[in-house]
């Protein structure tokens, strides 16, 4: 008896088993068959579709450099290039001799040309006008020097391979490029007679140094878009983590400040009951409560501020600093070359620390600034004490000469420190140039202290 051998359905061949047997493909089939997938999908597809040349935005690099009255009309300056190109094809067509009136001059010449004015509307459409146009023709047999190109649609075909290549990606124009080789090729035979030889490898060579240009072109216009991408990117990282670190800032700064005020309260609840004789048993203990609140109180802020320092982060000896360490401070930007005037109005009083504190940094800050990105201005710090609040003004006068690394007005990341402590006050500030050309930062902190219109510290 003949041994029988069973084969899986995944390895049998045709006809053997009940399923079809799995044919593995090659790498190269699998590429063959993703390029003219690709073809398909950018040659077949959607010929027809719609898709009109949109005009430059208004901001365009490009449509700056007309004055004002000629802007809105160059936003049109790609569709009139384009109708530049579709007349330049008109003028081919006119130097074979031809009459305008003729049928053969419509075939060669206002068919290109009308190929190379539907790119702004319908550009793979355009293409296919364009080289059917060679293609007709051919049928026709019109005599002209050079095949498979007459002069107009040598120079309507290239036109409209550029300006779809231009609006499409780079492996459309490639498609396209190949189509017309193809073309060129397959017509080499009908091109020694009667047509004096075939101009297909000028018009391959020429157009393929177009198409490498605009490929050139696309691809650094994406490597640009993605730089920009990237920096917008890095840029709102940056300016987050400013207000992180800024943020960190003022949270151990007010921890130092709040610690400092409740170790105070602490020490003296501690001691106020003996510097009373024989106190009564009441007000005793309501001091042994209000100290045990205070280092509660203490104990639960360095718990959950001091996740904010960090491990090389020392507390400060000396006591945070507040308005009347201005003097220090201007002392130290003039002698780093910045000429500083101060001007105070209104009755000077004590404002709680953290105004001080906070008065001080901005203030610190905003001389910073000026010392950066306006060096050899003059500056003016203007301290106003009025009912219910401080106010404060740095303004700053233009600089001799350009900065060479000045940044943009406004666009530092200490106005982000600025506003954080401003809106941690309820306060308002405003920043800005001046008409002058200088830079001006202006703020509000409301601080109320006992007696002034009922109000509580």
């Amino acid at each position: 008896m003949a041994e029988t051998t069973k084969t899986h359905p995944t390895t049998s061949g045709p006809g053997e088993g009940d399923h079809p047997a799995y044919v593995p493909r090659s790498p190269e089939f699998r590429a063959a068959a993703q390029a003219l997938h690709g073809m398909r999908q950018d040659l077949l597809h959607d010929v027809f579709a719609y898709r009109p040349l949109p005009r430059l935005a208004a901001d365009a690099p490009f449509v700056r450099r007309f004055p004002a009255p000629l802007r809105r009309h160059a936003v049109w300056a790609r569709h009139a290039l384009v109708l530049l190109l579709a007349w330049a094809t008109l003028a081919a067509g006119a130097s074979t001799g031809y009459d305008l009136a003729s049928p053969v001059y419509v075939v060669t010449s206002v068919i290109p040309a009308a190929a190379v004015v539907l790119t702004l509307l319908r550009p793979v459409a355009a293409f296919w006008l364009s080289l059917g146009s060679a293609a007709l023709l051919a049928v026709l047999g019109v005599d002209w020097d050079g095949w498979p190109f007459q002069p107009a649609g040598f120079a309507g075909h290239l036109s409209v391979l550029t300006v779809v290549a231009l609006r499409t990606r780079p492996r459309t124009a490639a498609w396209m490029w190949l189509v017309t080789a193809a073309y060129g090729v397959l017509t080499g035979p009908f091109a020694a007679y009667p047509y004096g030889g075939s101009d297909s490898v000028e018009f391959l060579f020429l157009s393929a140094l177009v198409l490498l240009a605009v490929t050139v072109w696309h691809i650094r216009r994406d490597a640009e878009e993605e730089v920009t991408a990237q920096q917008t990117v890095t840029e709102h990282e940056r300016s987050r983590r400013t207000l992180l670190e800024e943020r960190t800032t003022i949270a151990r700064e007010l921890h130092d400040v709040v610690a400092h005020h409740m170790s105070v309260v602490a020490i003296q609840a501690e001691a106020a009951p003996y510097r009373v004789e024989n106190p009564p048993p009441e007000l005793a203990k309501a001091f042994a409560t209000i100290r045990e609140n205070a280092v509660a109180a203490l104990t639960e802020l360095r718990r959950v501020l001091g996740v904010v320092r960090a491990e090389d982060y020392e507390a400060p000896d000396a006591p945070q600093p507040t308005l009347a360490d201005l003097d220090a401070l201007l002392a130290n930007v003039r002698e780093a070359g910045l000429t500083v005037d101060r001007t105070v109005t209104g009755a000077v009083r004590e404002l709680p620390q953290g105004v001080e504190l906070s008065a001080y940094r901005i203030v610190q800050e905003a001389l910073s600034n000026t010392l950066r990105h306006a060096p050899g201005a003059t500056a003016r710090v203007e301290i106003g004490y009025v009912i219910g609040g401080l106010g404060l003004r740095v303004v700053n006068t233009p600089p001799p000469a350009p900065a060479p690394s000045a940044a943009s007005p406004g666009a530092g990341h200490g106005l982000t420190g600025m506003r954080e402590r401003v809106t941690m006050l309820n306060g308002e500030m405003t920043a800005g140039p001046t008409p002058e050309g200088g830079y001006e930062v202006t703020v509000y902190l409301p601080a109320r202290t006992p007696g002034e219109d009922g109000g509580t510290a």
